[in-house]
């Protein structure tokens, strides 16, 4: 996310001092906040700055674009990283973050080759279909329909193991995620994990961390606000647990989760308040807040050593849940 302002002092000492820099260089850059922009401005300004703080891209043995077909007959884009060109890779779906407004495939094109390239995984990005043009639930249908297909041609089409699959995803993409781990669920779909990062859980965004760091950094509550205006402007609407998986009534039975949150971040809470209702449902899971780092840090490996702490736990994670 851009922003043009620096956060309060408080704030800022949070911070580790690399974060802090980082931060303070995103403020002088003076770049127009996203809610300042029209949807298509801001997904242009979003992939623009995309890379600019990530790790080197990784070379990988195969990567390879092609469509999947979901249930209004539209085909979307996605593309296939692994490691090697040997057959029977398990497989991570990944779904990028964005407030599912901005975002795509070339957005996370690295974050995906990394994880790819550390766990001997194969990964799956999907570019779903946007808001305002396409609005709450087409997201969630077309993550869902995606790990269907994969599930069911996953192992005809692309050589995978259908049979080893995880879902996962960063931010609003985590929010896609731990819903279509608890769909997989009741779908008797066998999930080997559900790798969220930093995801979205809450229904109205009104917690300490989402008042703490309601002026940023990077991720704002006027950012938030105008994303989920796109995506979902009925209110009454973000109490469906599909935009709000913490309200789910019952989480029992879902895939083991990985979460990896940012400790200066809105949605730091509801990352914690879903690893909790999730232990307390009796699903493994292991979460790690990342200290003085902010949302969207994931993607500022060059940068943030945090980030790429992040990227070998994730994978780490994937590879026990393999069997790797």
């Amino acid at each position: 996310m851009t922003q043009l302002h620096l956060p309060d002092e408080d704030i800022l000492d949070e911070l580790t001092p690399t974060m802090r820099s980082v931060v303070t260089r995103m403020a002088r850059a003076a770049r127009a906040p996203l809610h300042t922009l029209t949807p298509a401005q801001a997904r242009a300004a979003y992939e623009a700055g995309a890379g600019m703080l990530e790790v080197p891209r990784a070379e990988l043995a195969r990567v390879q674009d092609f469509t999947i077909t979901v249930r209004d007959g539209a085909a979307l884009r996605a593309r296939l990283y692994a490691p090697g060109t040997q057959p029977g890779l398990p497989a991570l779906l990944y779904l990028h973050g964005g407030g599912f407004t901005v975002g795509s495939i070339a957005t996370h094109d690295i974050l995906c080759r990394e994880l790819a390239r550390l766990s001997d995984c194969a990964v799956v990005a999907l570019d779903y279909r946007l808001a305002p043009e396409h609005r709450f639930p087409t997201a969630h249908d077309d993550a869902w329909d995606a790990l269907q297909w994969l599930a069911a041609h996953g192992k005809a089409q692309l050589q995978l193991d259908a049979t080893r699959l995880a879902v996962g995803g960063d931010s609003a993409g985590g929010t896609l995620a731990a819903a279509c781990a608890l769909q997989a669920r009741d779908a008797a779909l066998a999930l080997r994990l559900q790798l969220l990062f930093y995801p979205g859980t809450t229904a109205h965004q009104d917690t300490e961390s989402h008042a703490r760091y309601a002026n940023g950094p990077v991720l704002d509550k006027a950012a938030i606000d105008w994303m989920f205006a796109q995506y979902i402007p009925d209110h009454a609407q973000r109490e469906d647990w599909r935009f709000a998986p913490l309200l789910a009534d019952d989480l029992e039975g879902a895939a083991p989760a990985w979460l990896g949150l940012a400790e200066c971040d809105p949605l730091v809470d509801e990352g914690v308040a879903y690893g909790d209702r999730l232990r307390m449902a009796g699903v493994p899971v292991d979460l790690e807040i990342y200290r003085g780092v902010t949302h969207e840090f994931i993607k500022m490996g060059r940068a943030i050593a945090q980030a790429r702490q992040a990227h070998h736990d994730a994978a780490a994670a994937l590879r026990v849940a393999f069997a790797l």
